[in-house]
């Protein structure tokens, strides 16, 4: 099945937008000269644009030729602090930052549904491009959110997509219900007593209280969170003093927390709390816990999955999309505007091969028309949908 006609014919412009993106990645809430690509593009195309919600977050506005449902599409613009090692003569310019994720493939894609539709306007229903900053943790959704995204922007219905480098090339999956796990992040600061590293009796040595920690942490789940419950506590960090002969003062550990439902991750968290606080009383030191929510759990609305599978057939075959009952422990935080708008979040295969989140990730461009194509057919479908 092809991709749309009139996104076809221009392919190659959109090969070029995501390699220019790429070679000049940029963090959250940085993406500076992106929004600004992002912007200058929706004008050229008569799109309306309002700029800085969410300190870098785009929105464009385009009307159909007919009235109807107006249908969100969102993309997100940010890079990683790693390094690119794949050696592409469009490699990233900016050391120590790179599009690892794709999220320069997601941003040229809704570019291209835009490009599209303001090109065949023809349709029912209004269509608004959402490019979102700061998906990588920093909160970007939650930050548009706030400078009132959806007051400003009302929708119906809201779509997003992610790639999938691990899955065959242009294989859509969806999942009903909770899709993606809610995430928190901690950190755990433990104040003791330094000493010389051979007189180990003086001290409280915050070290040795670290790894103890460590060791409960991982009876939470598996002595408090029923089978039936996917949840994880993983303790990712830890930082202790910085000599051979010195026991440290401190010691800092950080994690985090992944769950499906609310009250699992509120278990979760007051568990963690009472650990550290007996620990803490049992080896007579100081402990302090911070833990904060950065995503929640991402739920698709069931009518709206089977919607994506329905704009998706004409692009890539009915064969090649589905419906799976895998549960993802990755977070993301399209997630937020979920809790406010129905919707559904999508994975796309491609033949990149390596994994997201690693320095000699690769994006397929040839994902970028598909894409574009069913962002395309969301708008002209649940458009005009009764």
């Amino acid at each position: 099945m092809p991709v749309i006609e009139g996104i076809a014919a221009f392919a190659d412009d959109l090969t070029a937008i995501r390699r220019d993106i790429h070679e000049h990645p940029e963090l959250g809430f940085q993406e500076v000269r992106t929004s600004a690509i992002v912007a200058e593009k929706l004008k050229s195309w008569g799109i309306e644009v309002t700029t800085g919600l969410g300190k870098t977050g785009v929105v464009g506005v385009l009307k159909g030729s007919r009235p109807g449902r107006t249908i969100g599409l969102r993309a997100d613009m940010d890079a990683l602090p790693i390094h690119e090692e794949t050696n592409l003569p469009f490699a990233s310019k900016t050391p120590g930052v790179m599009h690892a994720c794709g999220h320069d493939g997601h941003t040229t894609m809704l570019l291209g549904a835009a490009r599209y539709l303001s090109e065949n306007p023809d349709f029912a229903g209004t269509a608004v491009f959402i490019f979102q900053p700061a998906e990588e943790g920093l909160g970007g959704a939650r930050a548009m959110l706030a400078d009132g995204l959806f007051e400003q922007f009302p929708c119906d219905e809201i779509y997003g997509m992610h790639n999938a480098p691990h899955h065959q090339p242009d294989l859509v999956q969806v999942k009903k219900g909770p899709a993606m796990a809610g995430s928190d992040f901690f950190d755990i600061r433990i104040t003791g007593r330094g000493s010389h590293g051979a007189r180990p009796e003086d001290s409280k040595d915050p070290v040795v209280i670290a790894t103890a920690l460590v060791q409960q942490i991982q009876t939470i789940v598996a002595r408090n969170v029923p089978p039936t419950s996917p949840a994880v506590v993983s303790v990712t960090k830890i930082h202790a003093g910085d000599a051979y002969n010195v026991v440290p003062n401190t010691a800092e550990l950080g994690g985090t927390i992944r769950f499906f439902d609310t009250a699992t991750g509120v278990l979760i968290s007051e568990r963690l709390r009472a650990l550290c606080a007996g620990i803490a009383a049992a080896y007579e030191v100081e402990i302090a816990v911070d833990i904060r929510n950065t995503f929640d759990v991402l739920v698709n609305d069931d009518t709206l999955a089977e919607a994506v599978l329905a704009a998706s057939g004409p692009v890539v075959g009915q064969a090649m999309t589905g419906l799976t009952e895998e549960l993802v422990m990755g977070s993301e935080d399209f997630a937020d505007m979920l809790r406010v708008i129905p919707g559904a979040y999508c994975t796309i295969g491609h033949s990149g091969g390596i994994p997201v989140h690693n320095p000699g990730f690769t994006l397929d461009d040839a994902i970028l028309p598909v894409g574009a194509s069913i962002y395309a057919n969301l708008v002209t479908q649940r458009g005009a949908a009764a």
